[in-house]
């Protein structure tokens, strides 16, 4: 029996490839495999980053198959269709659905026992297509969510004010995408209420939603800081922290919101997502979050779930 801990990445794009160099250089498991349907790909990511092991520690890190999901404890899955200039997350659904289809059809047939982490787009649909089709105890099913996106608020909030990010607490909830929110009636600096006028409160909020067409209209793809946002799910799950992170989990009756994933707080560990945080929102931010949900629900009610 493998005693080792195993992270799988399936899909060695630049969310793939750049997520496992950061679990490398931050040594977070014992054993990391890459899957890809590009092979050849995979194969030179591995050698690559093997020949940096002098450097960073004993990880074994080498190209696999879906055979290697076999014990794996975390199998992120981050291939599909790249997000093009002008696209929105939502225009992916089609072409990611159908890969997906496959990817979990192998995945199921080695291991019943990890925890499926998400970050392909739209990622809270493709995380509940994931659910539905593994059949799995839904703890165990994790979308990177909100957290990113929560990220980019806490800085960009952190700017404004000349405050280290990591000392702004500020969530954003919803979906990772066009109609996320902002919990302005929680954003906070050591329980001190943020001090920003309405005008910096919008500027802040549209460049936090809008930061990845930003970013892929300069160069592509966004990559470091979801790698940087997986790797810290990853590690909550690895050292069974309870950590509190914005990643998208089914919600049941969440301020009158079911049967669709959504990011909000949750508290991970090594179950997954071991609980809900219900967080006391204001009733604009109420009806903002219902939007969002009724958004993503039309979508995922158009997927016909074999």
């Amino acid at each position: 029996m493998n005693n080792k801990s195993r992270v799988v990445i399936i899909g060695v794009g630049a969310v793939g490839a750049t997520t496992a160099y950061t679990l490398l250089l931050r040594e977070r498991a014992d054993e990391l495999v890459l899957i890809d349907a590009n092979q050849k790909k995979a194969i030179g990511d591995a050698i690559d980053m093997n020949h940096g092991l002098p450097f960073v520690g004993k990880t074994k890190v080498w190209a696999g198959t879906y055979e290697d999901c076999r014990g794996a404890e975390i199998i992120i899955i981050t291939a599909g269709a790249a997000q093009k200039p002008g696209e929105s997350r939502v225009d992916l659904l089609k072409r990611n659905v159908a890969i997906y289809e496959s990817i979990i059809n192998e995945v199921l047939k080695v291991n019943q026992d990890a925890i499926l982490l998400i970050a392909s787009n739209p990622v809270d649909i493709m995380s509940y297509f994931s659910w539905k089709k593994s059949q799995w105890p839904v703890q165990r099913i994790i979308g990177s969510g909100t957290l990113l996106d929560s990220a980019r608020f806490r800085y960009l909030i952190g700017e404004e004010l000349n405050i280290d990010p990591r000392s702004v607490h500020a969530h954003i909830i919803g979906e990772h995408g066009d109609s996320e929110l902002p919990l302005w009636s929680l954003a906070n600096v050591a329980g001190t209420p943020v001090q920003l006028n309405q005008e910096q409160r919008d500027k802040i909020f549209v460049s936090t939603r809008d930061a990845a067409y930003e970013i892929i209209e300069a160069k592509g793809a966004t990559y470091y800081a979801i790698a940087l946002a997986l790797d810290r799910i990853c590690t909550a799950i690895l050292r069974d922290e309870g950590a509190v992170l914005n990643v998208s989990t089914l919600l049941n009756d969440y301020h009158g919101v079911s049967d669709v994933y959504l990011g909000v707080p949750c508290i991970v560990d090594r179950q997954g997502v071991r609980e809900v945080m219900k967080l006391d929102i204001s009733e604009d931010e109420k009806a903002l979050l219902h939007k969002s949900a009724n958004k993503l629900k039309e979508l995922i009610h158009s997927i016909e779930v074999q």
